[in-house]
């Protein structure tokens, strides 16, 4: 089964075409045949189309819409240029697996898209308005070009934290601000904690109820999980993603006062605070020149810019202090688990965590992580190590493919 994962964002679209059907997913045998990336959908977009194995195809083209950007790129696939063998024709996808990002309460695992799915993903678009409406527009376009009988599964990054217990997601407000509104903690990298915990299992040789990690999903966007029995019991994003870690322009947790302050002292909208905290805060916000972590650490090494060199320590003891709270949820975790962009190159950044995490048993090994970088595995603390640190690349289009398999074959979810 060929299946086309579609990842659509408010002016991106990210795709790949990965085979794979329940025998290839129990040998560990799927196959990407092609991906791609489109920038600046609604403009001059920027486009990157790659089938596996050749040179990457970079052109820019104006695209109004999302469905527009389908269409390019499914008029790609089919066409000599692709080179993909097993794909001649439109008919040869068979499936569209779409990360969608907010499912609410009520849409807790994967599911097939029907037209009370479609009603339900809409009703999260208070709680997601920059997500749902692109991943929304993604599905549309979807059932235009292939129509009703190609089937289409939505996969949640909400899904994976739904096993939390009320005392992990419920805030200190009125309890019937719940039960009105749900305001409550959904948390969101869901798919790359459930990805990665799966591959931890895999790695160790060990039942999903023998899992318990703290995974720390670590990007321009990040996470930490708290995993027990396989399952998450805690995690740091909430109502939305800005809360927790400090990440690449989101500033993470924060005195809830500080919006009311700023509205009196700047005269700032409510709108422009929350911007503020969303797209000009966190990294970029602490160091005043980039959000990008690759950058900073080279601006720290090379020019001792206090202001990067402050905005790194910072975000390493965000991720330090999450890691000693889940590990009291855990009552005592087997491993702490680096994914993400930066946590899986960033050596550096790696080092700087764990050299904090002494005091709960952890013996990290320096030579071993120097080594790992550009989607490597490995254990980065020493073998006698208490409390063990692993690099497990993340795959969640791996992840979506899959589940929309398990979905179309009413196969049960092993993980």
């Amino acid at each position: 089964m060929n299946v086309l994962v579609l990842n659509c964002g408010s002016s991106s679209v990210k795709f790949q075409i990965i085979e794979t059907d329940l025998d290839l997913i129990t040998q560990d045998a799927d196959r990407r045949l092609a991906r791609g990336v489109l920038e600046r959908v609604g403009s001059h977009a920027l486009i990157t189309l790659q089938a596996e194995g050749q040179t990457p195809k970079k052109q820019a083209t104006p695209l109004r819409n999302h469905r527009e950007a389908l269409d390019l790129i499914l008029r790609w696939v089919i066409s000599p240029e692709s080179n993909i063998d097993s794909i001649r024709s439109i008919s040869d996808i068979h499936a569209l697996g779409h990360r969608v990002v907010h499912g609410g309460e009520e849409l807790r695992k994967s599911v097939r898209i029907d037209k009370e799915v479609i009603e339900k993903i809409e009703d999260c678009i208070e709680l997601a308005p920059l997500h749902n409406p692109a991943n929304l527009r993604g599905i549309r376009g979807g059932i235009e070009l292939f129509g009703e009988g190609t089937p289409q599964v939505a996969v949640f990054d909400t899904a994976f934290h739904s096993t939390m217990p009320a005392t992990s997601y419920l805030y200190g407000v009125p309890y019937q601000l719940y039960r009105r509104h749900k305001v409550r903690r959904y948390g969101f990298h869901g798919t790359s904690h459930r990805y990665v915990a799966y591959r931890y299992r895999q790695l160790r040789g060990i039942e999903p109820e023998d899992v318990n990690i703290i995974t720390l999903h670590l990007g321009n966007g990040c996470s930490a999980c708290a995993i027990k029995k396989g399952a998450s019991v805690n995690t740091s994003m909430g109502f939305t993603p800005l809360e927790g870690l400090l990440m690449g322009t989101r500033s993470g947790d924060l005195d809830n006062s500080v919006i009311e302050f700023l509205t009196h002292k700047e005269g700032m909208s409510i709108q422009e605070v929350m911007t503020l905290l969303n797209k000009q805060s966190g990294l970029l916000g602490l160091s005043g020149l980039t959000s990008d972590m690759r950058e900073l650490l080279q601006e720290a090494a090379e020019h001792d810019d206090r202001r990067a060199k402050l905005a790194i320590e910072i975000y390493c003891k965000r991720v330090q202090e999450y890691i000693g709270r889940y590990y009291v949820d855990l009552c005592g975790a087997d491993s702490v688990v680096f994914t993400g962009g930066v946590g899986e190159n960033s050596p550096e950044i790696r080092r700087r965590i764990c050299e904090g995490l002494e005091c709960l048993g952890l013996q990290f090994d320096y030579e071993a992580n120097e080594t790992i970088h550009d989607g490597m595995s490995g254990l980065v603390s020493t073998e006698d190590s208490t409390l063990k640190a692993y690099v497990l690349p993340t795959n969640e289009e791996l992840l979506i493919a899959r589940d929309t398999v398990r979905v179309i074959e009413n196969a049960p979810r092993r993980w």
